[in-house]
């Protein structure tokens, strides 16, 4: 068959995803029990696992970043990445797929979840990595296994292949038969399944769904579909070569069986794991790196320990790596090493160096971020990936409690966006708030668990103020005058000023018509100055758009005039004439689009609906079967809390974008209402 396709390929990285309480962090327990790197199994539940090992992820029992954890299995080297599977903290699963070598996708038949499946495997299909999926909880399964694959079937674009099939006995799971191997296996709880004889309906069974896998994989090998025709057995071994080139290749997507919860199926994962996952030097090809001796890796992940600064989790694609050198990275930056770590647990076992595969921990690496791709070389490499945070869509205005804690709070928001930069800081500069955006509710309440417990740093928190605005609808001529008469030099400043409304959207003009001279060209800017400073908040307590402003006459004194005096007149002027010119509230609207799975929508048109929202139009998302793509015009008060109810509908799979569109005017009690609250809050 030439060469082995089934051959170790040195340290591997593999991926643990799936949707949100499928059995990740259960499933890593076990391989690490299994393979003895722990003595014994933790749980999620009592907080003893080796996986959400923050307190976050203890507090909430699930979890919130990505775990790293390796172990040997007959010899190679493992590093699994235990991935989040709720939506909000998705980021840690996309800025560490480019550097895996494999993913296993744990499902379980719960339709609910189809959704989320789509949205991992989509993820994983776009960056070509070879997946397998693991149907965990198969104790609790209470459907034949051709009906739960055809439930998982149309989240994958490519075919979904049985490995295995269970062994019933009444109507409970007692064991699995392994397709390729064509023997079968009775499960023994925490212990190696036991072979048993294959025979009677499991036989029958067995060969049936054995053709069944050799057809799908036929699609894609003419002399294997030559040998089905003419009833010829194949040969096992090509069988295997067949199993792991369509892998590799992103042809087909194995199926295996287990229960995380009682280790059952985790050897036989393992097993398929090592002979048909690929290594790090088909990763390497797949992200285009070319030959080089010169270490390159790829940063997939950055943390900031409480006594052991900062960490850059790296994938080694090529070269060695010793400590103390001195990397560059696509941006530039410049870095040396100040110690090499082993990618698991507190992060304390140091290491001399590291080799192309191995997955580790760079100390000190302080301007090195996420998803930066570093080497040895004397000039910068190029970027192997660029992986974008998701649009955030939930923001919290925060401020620290104590006022000493302003910087120690800056600092802390700045490790926490190194960390997960989908978490993004903006200040307002209306309101001078520092306004934290996330990926929903859960994302922004850890990231607040984390200013407190690691960083020390107590907050309170509120909504973000609406970026509400007011106009005018009748124009006016207004003087406005100020003059004051101290010892010495007095103040005076006149001016007479043209104020009318402007088209929705034409923002701010300044015009002069000054003749005569009745004020001085050098005073001009200072008038300007004086209606901008009046525009800031007007009568209805918020900031004036849409407003034509003339200056057309004035008066000065040669000895009391100065800027300041004309400023504060035209502040004045403007100040006086705006509750004569019938000021009206204005709102933002935005347009919203909202990604959702079909049988979802009336539920999302109905939820729009009851926040004002305007549907301009639905239609099915492109590329995406089963899920549709609603458009809408909002208030912006109206979205603040939207992705709430938009993940309740979905299951956790919806989620939306939004862009500022126009200003539209508030009447009536709603207006009303706006302005009261306003004013008692200021």
């Amino acid at each position: 068959m030439g060469h082995d396709l089934r051959s170790p390929r040195g340290p591997r990285c593999i991926a643990l995803v799936g949707p949100f309480q499928s059995g990740k962090t259960t499933l890593l327990e076990a391989i690490l029990a299994r393979t003895g790197a722990i003595p014994r199994t933790g749980s999620v539940d009592a907080g003893t696992s080796v996986g959400d090992a923050s307190p976050e992820a203890r507090h909430h029992k699930m979890s919130v970043a990505m775990t790293a954890a390796t172990t040997t299995f007959m010899g190679d080297s493992y590093t699994f990445l235990d991935c989040p599977g709720s939506i909000e903290f998705i980021h840690d699963m996309r800025a560490a797929l480019p550097a895996v070598d494999a993913a296993i996708v744990v499902c379980e038949a719960d339709e609910k979840k189809l959704p989320q499946l789509q949205l991992i495997l989509r993820e994983l299909e776009e960056l070509r990595i070879p997946r397998f999926l693991f149907l965990n909880k198969i104790d609790r399964a209470n459907a034949r296994i051709r009906e739960t694959l055809a439930t998982l079937q149309p989240a994958s674009r490519v075919p979904l292949v049985l490995r295995q099939i269970p062994i019933w006995k009444g109507e409970l799971i007692e064991g699995f038969v392994d397709l390729a191997l064509e023997r079968a296996f009775i499960y023994r709880e925490h212990k190696a399944s036991e072979v048993v004889a294959l025979e009677g309906g499991d036989l029958d069974r067995e060969k049936e769904a054995r053709f069944s896998m050799l057809e799908k994989l036929a699609d894609h090998d003419d002399s294997l579909m030559e040998q089905l025709l003419e009833d010829i057995p194949p040969p096992r071994d090509a069988v295997f070569d067949d199993l792991a080139r369509e892998l590799r290749e992103g042809l087909i997507c194995p199926v295996l069986l287990g229960s995380a919860l009682r280790e059952n199926g985790v050897l036989r994962l393992m097993k398929a794991l090592r002979h048909e996952a690929p290594g790090v030097a088909d990763t390497a090809k797949r992200l285009g790196v070319k030959e080089t001796k010169e270490a390159l890796g790829y940063v997939f992940k950055t943390l900031h320990l409480q006594h052991g600064g900062k960490l850059s989790l790296t994938r080694l694609l090529s070269g060695h790596l010793d400590d103390g050198a001195t990397l560059h990275a696509a941006s530039g930056e410049a870095a040396r090493v100040s110690g090499i770590l082993a990618a698991t647990g507190a992060y304390d076992s140091k290491r001399a160096g590291a080799e192309a595969g191995d997955t580790i921990a760079l100390g000190k690496l302080e301007t090195v971020k996420t998803g930066e791709t570093i080497a040895t070389g004397k000039t910068a490499p190029k970027a192997l990936a660029k992986v974008d945070p998701c649009p955030p869509v939930l923001a919290l205005s925060i401020a620290a409690v104590d006022r000493k804690d302003d910087v120690k709070l800056g600092q802390a928001l700045q490790r926490l966006h190194e960390e997960d930069p989908s978490l993004t800081m903006v200040q307002n500069p209306r309101t001078h708030d520092t306004v934290l955006w996330g990926q929903g509710e859960m994302h922004l309440r850890v990231a607040l668990e984390r200013l407190r417990d690691r960083f020390g740093v107590n907050v309170k928190s509120h909504a973000p103020a609406i970026g509400y605005q007011e106009t005018i609808r009748k124009p006016i001529t207004q003087r406005g005058r100020h003059k004051k008469q101290s010892g010495g030099h007095g103040q005076f400043g006149d001016v007479v000023l043209d104020i009318k409304p402007l088209p929705r959207g034409e923002g701010f003009q300044f015009t002069e018509k000054v003749v005569g001279g009745a004020v001085p060209r050098n005073y001009i800017p200072a008038v300007e100055e004086g209606v901008v400073d009046a525009l800031v908040r007007g009568p209805l307590g918020f900031p004036v758009i849409d407003v034509a402003v003339t200056l057309t006459d004035g008066s000065y004194h040669s000895v009391d005039s100065s800027d300041l005096a004309f400023r504060t007149a035209a502040r004045a002027g403007v100040s006086e004439a705006l509750p004569q010119c019938q000021p009206v509230l204005l709102e933002p609207i935005h347009t919203v689009e909202i990604v959702c799975p079909t049988e979802a929508t009336a539920k999302i048109n109905a939820i729009l609906s009851a926040r004002r929202g305007q549907i301009l139009s639905f239609d099915t998302r492109d590329g995406w079967p089963g899920w549709d793509c609603v458009r809408a015009m909002m208030p912006e008060a109206e979205i603040g809390e939207l992705i709430v109810e938009l993940r309740s509908a979905t299951a956790g799979a919806g989620s939306f974008t939004r862009q500022f569109d126009h200003m539209a005017e508030v009447t009536g009690r709603a207006a009303d209402h706006i302005i009261a609250s306003h004013r008692d809050a200021a």
